[in-house]
């Protein structure tokens, strides 16, 4: 039996994801019914906010982790938008190639979920420079709240169902069939990928700028005034001339920062254009 919220319960913890990570929930009591009915029962709590009490009294940050983990989830697959990964090959990877001197490429694939993403930013990146791949580091940051999903994608086992929307070459080239059902992404790949922990609410700090950020289907969560603060972040933290892909479901104001190029794909523009 489904264990339902109390009014304040429900706003308890709609306020506490919103204050601590930018995420409004307001419109999914139902989910958050049903991602966390289970668990609290099974740890033995008739109601939300005794379970709400203990997450927050736990010194550990496991119970916290758990419930962060249960509510930001989000379901993701391989060649996902698939526009991007064909504007990456044909604008974003050609302009990293041809300006970027020292061949220190700067890719962060910002809510990485499960790993499909920054796994086929990491193919096409392959295709696109082959053999001259050896001379460059071009490896992509990948950064999640969840630890779970963090888990998931460092393991780079994929079942054959999500394989199967990557093109015949690729599954052949950069997976390893484990067992009937289940394929891992190859070591060439995934050590291409360096998986973090990271809270988009939290400052940026970074040694240098991007020259590509895909920040996609997570702004949809966040309101208004959160959202605008993140996007000045991301542009701060993004180099002249570099990229931003955001979700084709999300919008930030035309010319906020960044400069429209097409649907969910910005850019900041030189300064000296300006």
């Amino acid at each position: 039996m489904e264990l339902k919220l109390k009014d304040d319960e429900f706003i308890r913890l709609v306020s506490f994801m919103r204050e601590n990570y930018g995420i409004n929930l307001i419109k999914k009591r139902v989910l958050i019914e049903g991602r966390l009915s289970h668990i609290v029962q099974q740890k033995g709590f008739t109601d939300y906010t005794s379970y709400l009490n203990s997450v927050f009294n736990d010194k550990t940050g496991k119970e916290m982790s758990t419930l962060v983990n249960r509510l930001t989830t989000n379901h993701t697959y391989f060649l996902r938008e698939p526009e991007h990964f064909e504007f990456m090959k044909q604008v974003v990877l050609p302009h990293i190639e041809a300006t970027v001197k020292d061949k220190d490429a700067r890719i962060w694939c910002a809510a990485s979920s499960t790993g499909e993403e920054p796994y086929t930013m990491a193919m096409v990146i392959d295709e696109y420079f082959g053999t001259k791949k050896k001379n460059w580091d071009l490896r992509i940051l990948a950064t999640d709240i969840s630890t779970d999903v963090l888990e998931k994608a460092r393991n780079g086992v994929y079942s054959e169902e999500s394989v199967n929307t990557l093109p015949a070459h690729w599954r052949k080239k950069y997976f390893v069939k484990i067992n009937n059902d289940n394929y891992r992404v190859s070591d060439e790949i995934r050590k291409e990928v360096v998986f973090k922990q990271f809270n988009l609410m939290d400052n940026i700090v970074i040694k240098k700028p991007f020259d590509l950020i895909s920040c996609r289907n997570v702004m949809i969560y966040f309101e208004g005034d959160t959202k605008k603060e993140l996007v000045k972040r991301l542009y701060d933290a993004t180099k002249d001339g570099g990229y931003l892909f955001i979700g084709h479901a999300e919008s930030i104001p035309r010319n906020y920062f960044y400069t429209y190029i097409k649907p969910a794909i910005y850019q900041k523009q030189n300064s000296k254009i300006k």
